[in-house]
């Protein structure tokens, strides 16, 4: 069986790959748009499912993943930064502070009506930033792509007093032992494959 990612994320890409499974990568076409009081975890399922929904529908036969990540301080949503001063006004909120991750991840087969998905939340947080620390930070690896203008698994580790979660890859955008879960569940074995 085929199995898609309905992402054009390099992050997520890099991500299923550690799966050694064979994927492509379809865009879905989703508005990436919270709805009026909605909460972070309800909104990361909600468009988790409705990306995995929508290339399942194009693509029938085919087991889809969808994924999506919000960012969450307090009931304020991060989105990407998309550049420098909005990134640095984002880690300037989050100093000292706790920001919580919530990563939809779902499965979808229009052939086998399946549809599942998870959410996985993650929180991290940060040291007392200044305002030095987080340009250097910025001018060095340039998060303006990533929700909550970091990277952990590069040179943001140094943001934190610590991380809580279950699953670390949940921050990078794609909960892999959860998605595995979910595979498992839909016969696809990835240690067997």
């Amino acid at each position: 069986m085929d199995i898609i990612l309905a992402s054009t994320s390099p992050y997520r890409r890099a991500l299923l790959q550690r799966l050694q499974l064979p994927f492509s990568c379809v865009a879905p076409p989703v508005a990436e748009a919270r709805v009026p009081g909605e909460a972070p975890a309800a909104m990361a399922g909600r468009l988790a499912l409705a990306k995995a929904e929508s290339v399942a529908r194009l693509h029938p036969e085919a087991l889809v993943i969808g994924s999506d990540q919000v960012a969450a301080l307090g009931d304020r949503v991060l989105g990407k930064p998309g550049g420098h001063e909005a990134a640095r006004a984002q880690l300037q909120a989050c100093s000292g502070r706790e920001l919580q991750f919530h990563t939809g991840v779902a499965l979808a087969c229009a052939a086998q009506n399946l549809w599942q998905f998870h959410v996985e939340p993650f929180r991290v947080f940060f040291r007392s930033l200044d305002s030095a620390g987080i340009d250097a930070y910025l001018r060095r690896e340039q998060p303006y792509d990533c929700a909550g203008s970091f990277k952990w698994e590069g040179l943001g580790i140094a943001l934190f007093t610590r991380l809580q979660g279950d699953d670390p890859t949940s921050l990078e955008g794609l909960p892999l032992v959860s998605l595995v879960r979910l595979l498992e569940a839909a016969g696809v074995d990835v240690l067997a494959a």
